[in-house]
């Protein structure tokens, strides 16, 4: 399941997991099935009957990595607008009807898919299925709304991006890493391109990619196939196939060359901090297990406070207030294995940085150990575990793995393919790409604010 489990569960709580390894590697998503309309939707049913509820998601193979140049924004804008409702569903009902039903609703956008969802009692599944499947073909757009909707997500850049020092760093970092893929341009879209949005691009999104053929559906909680087969086919099933979607496309990088640093300062910072990303080969590009490994080498460097970071530069050392790792693991291109840090007191961020440096080094020189490698592989596995007792998670999670090319096969599979890494893979992993010509260092500094003159 690549690493979705762990993306969607507090790791904190797999610190649970028991001691000694595993009698039988569980599966994620074990009961999960799926079945595909003759319109080209694919529909997952995951049933679990502990509780009388459901979540409903429609995932659309397209994100922010799709979109053609000069449009950065529109697959996030669109999000948005397909909340304007349609002929026979004003703007406002759906919501109107979930929130009366005690249920909640959202939507997300990443770099590589938009998905839509609902979690409500099961009596009320078949009005999610029919108002998604009425948006799906039959949105309604004003240029009036979309203009309006325009200034709502230039004013969510300004709040989550523009305001905060360590997301515009964030972002600089990321635009530095990926040389030649859209993987360097935020997924909210740059400002100046945000700007010029209009109907027409929003209109030419949605008929480029909203169709049944370029989407599944996903449906976690008290049902059983039968039953969502029968509203499947009674709502998804009625929508046409309009078109047959672009192939998707993500440009290869090139091998770095040089390592890159970049500096934000900016007087609202009172925490320096760094963070240091290297290119990486997500689950749709690395040879067979090398993903995995580089998902047990996060887990021993960085996945929380047993971890050789943490225990090293906050706990033995006392120079860090934090310290960690993180591979974001699922995206259809290459992708990006990250540290970070912020110091304690006094501490500068250089003698943060050599720290790291150090730490880096002695994994690349002499590696990791079986019992790291073991106790990384308990704690992943048990992730995978504690993240089916969350429908949503569930969803999210099987859901992520499909959107950036996994069948749901191997997403089952995930713990298998964890627990068969071996210690030679992992260090062959830090050796081949904790090389620093991959990699940029991010520096977030404070300044003093200039006297007004």
């Amino acid at each position: 399941m690549r690493s979705a489990a762990r993306i969607f569960v507090v790791i904190a709580a797999v610190a649970l997991a028991a001691p000694a390894a595993m009698a039988e590697t569980p599966k994620f998503a074990r009961n999960a099935t799926s079945f595909t309309l003759d319109n080209g939707i694919e529909v997952v049913v995951i049933p679990d009957h502990r509780a009388p509820i459901v979540t409903h998601m429609v995932w659309y193979k397209a994100g922010a990595a799709d979109e053609q140049s000069g449009v950065s924004g529109v697959a996030h804008f669109l999000e948005h607008l397909m909340f304007k409702g349609t002929k026979d569903h004003p703007e406002g009902e759906f919501s109107k009807v979930i929130n009366s039903v005690g249920g909640n609703e959202n939507a997300f956008t990443t770099d590589d898919t938009t998905a839509y969802h609902q979690t409500v009692a099961k009596q009320y599944l078949p009005q999610m299925m029919e108002f998604e499947a009425d948006r799906m073909a039959n949105l309604q757009l004003s240029e009036p709304e979309v203009l309006t909707e325009r200034d709502v997500i230039l004013e969510e850049r300004r709040m989550r991006i523009d305001s905060s020092p360590g997301a515009r760093l964030g972002e600089a970092v990321r635009a530095a890493l990926y040389a030649n893929s859209r993987y360097g341009i935020p997924t909210i879209g740059w400002q100046n391109e945000m700007e010029q949005l209009d109907l027409d691009d929003a209109v030419a999104w949605y008929d480029r990619f909203y169709t049944p053929n370029n989407a599944f559906v996903i449906v976690a909680g008290d049902v059983t196939e039968d039953e969502v087969r029968k509203l499947a086919e009674a709502t998804y099933g009625k929508v046409k196939r309009r078109f047959d979607p672009p192939p998707r496309f993500r440009a290869a990088e090139p091998e770095p060359q040089a390592a890159r640093t970049v500096t934000l300062a900016d007087p609202q910072v009172t925490q320096p901090s760094l963070q240091r990303l290297y290119l990486a080969p997500s689950y749709a590009t690395a040879a067979p297990g090398e993903a995995e490994a580089l998902d047990i080498l996060a887990e021993i460097l960085g996945g929380g406070t047993t971890s050789r970071l943490y225990r090293d530069l906050v706990v033995d050392q006392g120079i860090a207030a934090s310290a960690g790792t993180f591979y974001q693991s699922n995206q259809l291109g290459d992708t990006m294995f990250g540290f970070y840090g912020s110091p304690r007191g006094d501490v500068t961020l250089d003698r943060i940085e050599a720290a790291l440096d150090a730490d880096i080094a002695r994994v690349v020189s002499d590696g990791v150990t079986e019992a790291e490698v073991a106790a990384a592989k308990r704690r992943l596995i048990a992730a995978t575990v504690f993240a089916e007792d969350n429908a949503f998670s569930l969803a999210r999670a099987l859901g992520t793995a499909i959107a950036t090319g996994e069948t749901i096969e191997e997403a089952q599979n995930w713990p298998a393919a964890i627990d068969a890494v071996t210690v030679d893979a992992v260090n062959a992993a830090a050796a081949r790409y904790l090389d620093v010509r991959r990699s940029v260092t991010g520096y977030l500094v404070g300044e003093p604010a200039k006297n007004p003159s």
